[in-house]
């Protein structure tokens, strides 16, 4: 579920908020359309993307709590001539003060986009199917009464198979919440059962998820056991993931690399080491932050 729905659920009922809404951009802007940030009297949660128009838009936000629940506004900021931003783009905002009435959305399990419907009293939203999201332009008339705008409720998300909880697994499952990352972690050993998002099962039932794993997903495998690792990477070659890695020395990769081929595994996509190459150290965290830049820097044809 979408950061800020899940964020929204926990403020409403402790008073007023005001969500501002990112409906288009044009040019260089600082985030992109579906960007939100809830605004209450003394919080702010998310970012439309910082500098002199988030400071705006907080200010613009905080003055439509003073106004009706439910009232709303778009507003257009071109960055450079109003804001003084250099970035030189134009940006068009929704900015509504959320009318408890109106949010019965959030009680009703979340679909796969959002719509909503600009009226005279409130932005009234429900969830829909599959559906494409609606694009508006920066500039120009805008969107009034009886608009409807479709979106998103989660940003694409590349799948990650994470096989290990060690010191690197946890760095690295720490290191990849919040980042546009689905992340399934497994482990063998039922002593790590208390992990937050860890699945213990055997390495049979991670060989058979392997088997069933999408082009899109990526595959990291770093586990306390290098028979395991080794299973897991023979597991994965069979499948389709596009990205295996696969986390070791030279050494371990020449070794396996030796022993996959023998037994007629397709090994182009072993990434092993792993890690955005000039990241040096081998620190937990910094493995992990050099392994996250490397699935953020896949080439889109892997994700979609």
């Amino acid at each position: 579920m979408a950061e800020w729905l899940h964020k929204l659920r926990t403020l409403l009922p402790r008073g007023p908020v005001a969500l501002v809404s990112v409906l288009a951009t044009e040019g260089s802007a600082p985030r992109g359309a579906g960007t939100k940030m809830l605004v209450t009297p003394d919080s702010v949660d998310g970012t439309i993307g910082g500098g002199n128009l988030e400071f705006t838009a907080i200010s613009q936000a905080r003055a439509a709590l003073a106004r009706a629940p439910g009232s709303w506004a778009v507003q257009d900021y071109p960055l450079g001539p109003l804001l003084g931003q250099c970035c030189g783009g134009r940006v068009r905002l929704l900015v509504e003060h959320l009318n408890p009435a109106q949010c019965g959305f959030l009680e009703t399990e979340p679909g796969e986009t959002l719509i909503a419907e600009l009226t005279e009293g409130a932005v009234h939203r429900a969830y829909g199917g599959r559906l494409q999201a609606s694009l508006f332009a920066a500039r120009g008339e805008k969107p009034g009464l009886g608009t409807k705008i479709v979106e998103p409720v989660d940003a694409p998300c590349r799948p990650v198979l994470l096989f290990g909880a060690g010191h690197v697994g946890r760095a690295m499952a720490r290191a990849f919440a919040g980042l546009p990352l689905s992340l399934g972690w497994f482990d063998t050993r039922e002593e790590l059962q208390g992990l937050p998002g860890l699945v213990c099962c055997p390495v049979e039932a991670m060989e058979e998820v392997l088997a069933q794993a999408a082009p899109e997903v990526a595959v990291l495998i770093l586990t306390h056991d290098h028979g395991q690792d080794y299973r897991l990477t023979l597991a994965a070659l069979r499948g389709r993931a596009g990205f295996v890695g696969l986390i070791g020395s030279a050494t371990k990769r020449a070794r396996f690399l030796s022993r996959l081929q023998a037994e007629g595994a397709e090994t182009s996509r072993l990434v092993c080491p792993i890690g955005l190459p000039g990241i040096e150290g081998k620190q937990p965290e910094v493995i992990a932050i050099a392994v996250a830049a490397q699935l953020l820097s896949l080439p889109k044809d892997k994700h979609d």
